[in-house]
């Protein structure tokens, strides 16, 4: 290992990942240039780069995206500035594990074409035929990730009162716009995105004090590669959208309070702001670590899951 001329580089014998180490980062050293000395403001702004950077990540991403072409919801879409690249077709964005849908093989990015032999023409339509279709059982024709077509036959079940086969449609269409456009709409889109984001875990957490269980499914390592992966075979714009969202949501889960992550350290450098005094320092370490052994936890349970989904 070098120093130069303040900063330490090493080689580590693992070589996962990446970490910076701030000189008394845990606020307990109060020696000039350490980061325990310096202010409320630059601590807070250190804290907090992280964060930012994943949004503006997200935000050029997105904003390449829109130069380029990226899949849009067109279900009331009226932008005299957008240029349709692909017309829109219904496709699956989400499918429920377990469901009719997954257990007769849909997956997301397929396009439903025919719904019981005849052409669809939008997925509200789609939606509404099934629920009016009871509990009949309907084929649908699919076309597929590399455009071969099948057709698919399931049979809805009931949930919530109502015939479902347990998937989310949209109509999808890619779009774009001139690069002085694209990058307004690329820094939109990321604000709106990190929004949605918080909402997210908001119903999530919701339910979960509920007792309701899982809103929706949660990935982790080896989920987000599966997520990645069936971008990868859908185009270059849906990894643009799928890296933009990923990033997005680290942005959302390091903000969060949480002991161990930059939301939890930032908690504490605004209590110290608030009461005048700091908290000391080993409780303050004891409540990170506490956290940080919780996130090891969570990312084994997620990544079992991830992975039995798989098997």
């Amino acid at each position: 290992a070098e120093e130069y001329p303040a900063t330490l580089y090493s080689i580590n014998w693992l070589p996962l990942g990446g970490f910076v180490k701030i000189k008394g980062e845990n606020g307990d050293d109060p020696a000039p240039g350490s980061f325990g000395a310096k202010s409320f403001t630059r601590r807070l702004a250190t804290i907090v780069a992280g964060v930012v950077m994943n949004v503006v990540l997200a935000a050029v991403l997105l904003g390449v995206g829109f130069m380029i072409g990226l899949p849009t919801d067109m279900e009331g879409f009226n932008d005299p500035r957008a240029i349709v690249v692909e017309q829109p077709a219904v496709m699956i964005q989400q499918v429920v594990p377990g469901s009719a849908a997954s257990n007769a093989g849909l997956t997301f990015g397929e396009k439903i074409l025919k719904f019981n032999g005849q052409p669809v023409q939008s997925a509200d339509k789609v939606v509404a035929a099934i629920k009016a279709g009871g509990l009949n059982p309907l084929t649908l024709s699919v076309e597929g990730k590399v455009g071969e077509v099948r057709d698919v036959q399931l049979t809805p079940v009931v949930t919530d009162g109502t015939p479902r086969v347990g998937v989310s449609l949209a109509n999808a269409g890619v779009v774009r716009y001139p690069w002085y456009i694209a990058i307004y709409k690329g820094a939109l889109a990321a604000v709106f995105g990190l929004v949605n984001v918080f909402i997210a875990f908001y119903l999530l957490i919701k339910n979960l004090m509920l007792g309701n269980g899982l809103l929706f499914a949660v990935s982790g390592p080896v989920g987000v590669a599966v997520a990645v992966g069936e971008s990868a075979r859908l185009g270059f714009n849906y990894i643009l959208q799928t890296t933009a969202m990923i990033s997005l949501s680290l942005a959302a889960i390091n903000i969060l309070p949480i002991p161990a992550l930059d939301g939890g350290r930032a908690f504490f450098i605004i209590v110290e702001k608030i009461v005048g005094r700091k908290l000391p320092a080993k409780y303050e370490q004891l409540i990170h670590a506490f956290g940080f052994v919780a996130l090891l936890l969570l990312i084994v349970v997620i990544t079992w899951r991830d992975i039995a989904a798989l098997l």
